[in-house]
């Protein structure tokens, strides 16, 4: 029923955008309760839009909580990440850090706060995502798919040089795996279920500003807060009298965060211009309170373990709550920019795990490291023809994860491509909005030594307006 739900929301979302798009190449009319004709402006047209955005958004919002990853690499450390990233960066390959405009303006960039200083307009972004994935091992294959919140981001310039700051919500990880294997201690028959859900959330609000011509420097303060579950569970599928035991722990992770970026900013001459930029973290804890629950239920005949209920509780147990590390993050990106016309950039991102630990006597996590390349073209913003007013997008990204499983490294790669689709301007020139898509394709995992591999297409959408909403009008 929920995905049909999410199916439901997703098509009255898509339909309604069609409507709108239509609507803004001519007038568009609608009639009220007292049959006089109202005139929908574009500029009201950009309202509706993130309205639906919104709506949209926050009912997939309630969905993340339980999980939206299928990955079984996602039973390690605190899930699979998702990263700070917009759907336009996700089309370059995830480069960011050394990332300041797109299309000559200014970008709402997440994962570097110091670009926050570069804000001249208010920007909003909501995005959302989908993903289908192709899960192998040995011989077998198993498909899934899903959709999810992405985020919901505000960056608001102040006034002179005061900079920018930015607040909103995105997904921190996911866990979403699930395994099960059926085994024989003498004569009984008996079959053993391993699952976990669910995930974790960001919120934040960021400050950048420029100290110096050229350089500028911010923070982002965020708080992540949900709940991760581990599911094991035993039943016995030959006897049906046998009752099945279910042996659930949640991981309840609460905790601050800060995030710090810098970049420096100089122009080339003829329009062109080139960012170096740098960001990470500080030593960031959280908080696990864990609790244990084992209950019995009648034989198990479907299909969830987590959907089983229970008959009787054996045991309920909480843990006293105790401080996680969060790895320390290093990030460095450049790119070089010709106005309206292209961008190209690459960054380079290093993080070490060494000291991450959420369950108790949990086999410790390595490094993670990669490198992302992409870019982006405009052939003609001038031009009357829609197609060249369009941002291409092209990338490339690969990433060693920080585990190794039967002395095999785990690696996570992907092609990445987007297009960015402006709206028509309004408000005198002074609202500039845009509907990105991207594509990922890529492969995470392998078949070797019998573990699994994931092949995957996340799709990406998101809605970005960047507008004068504070600026005070001379005429009413």
């Amino acid at each position: 029923m929920a995905g049909l739900y999410l199916l439901m929301r997703m098509s009255l979302f898509f339909t309604a955008s069609l409507i709108i798009l239509r609507c803004t190449a001519k007038k568009c009319y609608s009639f009220s309760m007292n049959n006089f004709t109202q005139l929908v402006s574009i500029n009201n047209i950009q309202k509706v839009i993130l309205v639906l955005f919104l709506f949209t958004s926050m009912s997939l919002v309630s969905f993340a909580q339980k999980s939206s990853s299928h990955s079984p690499y996602s039973e390690y450390g605190i899930g699979q990440m998702r990263g700070d990233y917009s759907p336009q960066m996700r089309a370059m390959g995830n480069i960011s850090t050394g990332l300041r405009y797109l299309s000559g303006m200014p970008v709402l960039n997440v994962s570097n706060p110091a670009a926050y200083s570069g804000l001249q307009r208010t920007v909003f972004e909501a995005a959302m995502y989908g993903n289908i994935t192709q899960l192998s091992k040995g011989s077998i294959s198993d498909h899934t798919a899903d959709f999810a919140f992405s985020q919901i981001v505000i960056g608001i310039p102040l006034s002179g040089k005061a900079g920018g700051f930015a607040f909103g919500l995105l997904p921190f990880s996911d866990v979403g795996y699930s395994n099960s294997e059926t085994r024989v201690l003498d004569t009984i028959q008996y079959k053993q279920n391993i699952s976990g859900e669910g995930g974790l959330n960001k919120a934040f609000i960021g400050y950048g500003v420029s100290p110096v011509k050229g350089l500028s420097v911010g923070a982002n303060v965020g708080l992540i807060f949900g709940h991760l579950s581990d599911i094991s569970s035993i039943d016995f599928p030959v006897n049906l009298r046998a009752y099945s035991s279910v042996l659930s722990e949640k991981r309840e992770i609460k905790g601050a965060t800060v995030d710090y970026g810098l970049q420096y900013f100089k122009p080339l001459g003829n329009n062109k211009h080139i960012t170096i930029g740098y960001s990470g973290s500080l030593n960031n804890t959280l908080t696990n309170t864990s609790t244990r629950l084992i209950t019995r239920s009648d034989p198990f005949t479907g299909t969830d373990v987590s959907d089983q209920i229970a008959k009787d509780t054996i045991s309920l147990t909480k843990s006293p709550s105790r401080k996680i590390n969060l790895p320390l993050k290093h990030n460095v990106g450049i790119s070089v920019a010709k106005g309206y016309n292209w961008m190209v950039g690459a960054d380079f991102k290093y993080t070490d795990w060494s000291d991450f630990q959420t369950r108790v006597n949990e086999q410790p996590l390595g490094k993670d490291y990669g490198f992302s390349i992409g870019g982006q073209v405009k052939p003609d913003p001038t031009s009357i023809n829609f197609l060249n007013q369009v941002d291409y997008r092209l990338g490339f990204r690969y990433n060693r994860l920080p585990y190794k499983l039967k002395g095999t490294d785990i690696n996570d790669m992907a092609i990445t491509v987007g297009f960015g689709f402006p709206l028509p301007e309004t408000n005198f020139g002074q609202t500039f909005s845009s509907i990105n898509i991207s594509a990922e394709a890529g492969q995470l995992g392998t078949l070797s030594n019998n573990l699994v591999r994931e092949r995957y297409i996340n799709l990406n959408l998101s809605l970005s307006i960047n507008d004068s909403w504070f600026r005070k009008r001379r005429h009413d």
